[in-house]
């Protein structure tokens, strides 16, 4: 995550303070609207874990449309 603030802040010309704020922000928000595998992912991909399996994120995206 600390990459992700250090983007936003050279992007922005934000504090990193700020930009942590704002990114978790956003992180937030995201999580509690996409579906449970997707979300769940969010948090692994940040600490610098594999990217997510494109089979859980399709069944993720399914389910979002009324699909399993």
């Amino acid at each position: 995550m600390d990459e992700l603030i250090k983007l936003v802040s050279e992007k922005t010309g934000l504090p990193e303070a700020t930009a942590r704020v704002a990114v978790e922000t956003v992180l937030g928000f995201l999580k509690d609207r996409l579906p449970a595998p997707i979300a769940g992912q969010i948090d692994g991909v940040l600490s610098g874990g594999a990217a997510p399996d494109l089979g859980s994120l399709a069944k993720g995206l399914g389910g979002m449309f009324g699909k399993k």
